[in-house]
């Protein structure tokens, strides 16, 4: 490492404070160079803090501008919508710059940042109250748009069950005590239940898609990099993702077109998007209009559907079932339908978990930030490791990725994580040479409906509350890693697992080439406009 400055007097630094430094690491150092050292490492206090007392370069809020008002923390279920909010609060623009969300309420998962409004991402271990707005925010603000709550979310946001929340339970709108999915719990429920119009979800292992789909709505997860993550609490860096929760096609697309496009702050963006490439709303009307009584809407559009995508571990009957019916109606509307094998897709989710816990812990748990060209939030400060008082107040989610942060690098250490990412690249291609030859894949969004919820969920142990993801991630999970855009819309009910009286949503995921969410949408919307999903597959 090069050094810019050279000490320019004696160094503050003793001999014995760099032998004692040294052999923390194992060190020893010549004692003819112990005086080279103090003054190349004392020199460093002075430059140091001056750049600490510096005034930092970050993100402005502008409360004149957006101004928030109504702040409150709900206190009963009726004022939650049965867990859904974290926390009320009103925010708009006073002079909204476009029209493209006008009026709209949305709600924005609690892990995003909003100036002076509590931030819990789901859990009492950290305490955080953010000084900024994420871009996110003030682009929705900016297009008309209306935040009117931080919607719930998961533990640490790494839950697929909506029971480990540090604000309560979130209950399925169309059945209470059953889970509305995770991790963006909240921003399934709010919508669903009317509270919101739209929302905004995160999404790392298919925390949008698992509760739009066990909630009956549209959700995407755009293409990695295509919606900024600044200000946002951030999993893991190669497989964040911000994205849309609505109850149609086209809201999704006016959000995503409202927050999708460059920063100039987030490393996981690529530094050029082509010329009207942002245009989602635009051109899924375009669509629309061209397919308005067209017998086959779809015509032309090659559909291809993984077989692997309906092996995953617990997959349901019932939900292959109707997933399969809805795949042959897509072909009366002229898709052509193509049965495709990506062998490797059965092995994605569980590269993909193990990909997480060495870095995922470093970014998630311990906040740390290095080697990253992105927003550094200075007020929710690093930990070299986490007190015994934070891990208790973690879920079993994020316990679990702790605990086996500690065991995996105490076994293998580093080349876990590697190789892992060298196999997710594999992944990659495959899904690629697929896409080549089709527009979008299919398959189930989830294998399973929604599970029932623990009343006094504490009172189980990790495994029975892990055990129930076990699958859940199956076909979600590796579209993270890889990147490809992933819409889920609903497809019908199903009945539970638990009681066959109780019906659930189903949903169908549609998977794009990156940075084709467009595809991704127009068949979702050709499906959402020839249907009543409510009554799909009903007998």
């Amino acid at each position: 490492m090069s050094v810019v400055t050279l000490p320019n007097g004696t160094s503050n630094l003793s001999k014995e404070e760099v032998i004692t430094l040294a052999s923390s690491a194992g060190l020893k150092l010549k004692e003819a160079h112990l005086s080279d050292w103090a003054a190349l490492l004392g020199s460093l206090d002075p430059i140091v803090n001056k750049y600490l007392e510096a005034e930092d370069y970050t993100l402005q809020p502008d409360l004149t501008k957006y101004p928030r008002t109504n702040i409150s923390i709900p206190s009963t279920a009726e004022e939650s919508d049965q867990g859904g909010w974290a926390t009320k609060v009103t925010v708009s623009a006073t002079s909204p710059t476009s029209d493209l969300l006008k009026g709209k309420t949305v709600a924005i998962k609690d892990n995003i940042a909003l100036a002076g409004v509590r931030c819990t991402n789901g859990t009492e271990a950290v305490t955080w109250t953010p000084q900024i707005d994420a871009p996110i925010v003030t682009r929705i603000l900016d297009a008309g748009g209306i935040i009117n709550g931080k919607a719930a979310c998961e533990n640490g946001c790494m839950e697929g069950i909506s029971d480990t929340s540090c604000t309560g339970n979130v209950h399925n709108p169309f059945a209470p005590g059953y889970s509305c999915g995770g991790s963006s719990s909240g921003s399934g429920r709010v919508v669903a239940s009317g509270q919101a119009e739209m929302s905004i979800g995160c999404d790392q292992g298919g925390s949008i898609r698992i509760p739009a789909s066990m909630c009956g709505l549209v959700g995407l997860k755009p293409t990695w990099g295509l919606v900024p993550y600044t200000g946002i609490l951030s999993l893991e860096g190669t497989i964040d993702h911000a994205g849309p929760i609505a109850k149609t096609v086209r809201d999704c697309a006016v959000l995503l077109e409202a927050i999708a496009g460059p920063d100039g702050i987030d490393d996981r963006q690529p530094a050029y998007f082509p010329e009207k490439s942002l245009e989602f709303t635009l051109g899924l009307d375009e669509f629309v209009a061209a397919a308005a009584g067209k017998e086959k809407p779809l015509a032309g559009v090659k559909v291809g559907v993984l077989e692997e995508g309906y092996q995953i571990h617990g997959m349901c009957d019932s939900v292959s079932t109707l997933c399969k019916a809805a795949v042959e109606h897509l072909a009366t509307l002229g898709a052509e339908i193509k049965s495709v094998s990506i062998p490797l897709h059965l092995s994605a989710a569980e590269i993909w978990m193990i990909s997480l816990p060495l870095s995922g812990t470093k970014t998630a748990l311990l906040g740390v930030t290095e080697g990253r060209k992105t927003l550094h939030m200075l007020d929710r400060a690093p930990v070299e490791k986490l007190s015994d008082e934070q891990f208790q107040k973690l879920g079993p989610g994020a316990q679990n990725l702790y605990m086996r942060y500690l065991y995996m690098k105490e076994k293998w250490g580093a080349q876990v994580h590697a190789k892992s990412h060298n196999l997710l690249r594999k992944i990659n291609d495959a899904y690629d040479a697929v896409l080549a030859d089709v527009d979008v894949l299919i398959m189930p969004t989830l294998p399973s409906p929604a599970c029932k919820l623990f009343d006094q969920p504490n009172e189980h142990g990790p495994l029975e509350r892990m055990s129930r993801n076990v699958g859940m991630v199956g076909n979600t999970a590796p579209f993270n890693s890889t990147g490809h855009p992933a819409l889920t819309v609903p497809v019908g009910f199903v009945p539970a697992l638990e009681d066959e009286s109780v019906k659930l949503p189903a949903g169908l995921q549609i998977v794009g080439r990156k940075f084709k969410d467009l595809d991704c949408l127009k068949v979702g919307a050709a499906w959402e406009s020839s249907v009543d999903w409510k009554t799909f597959g009903s007998k």
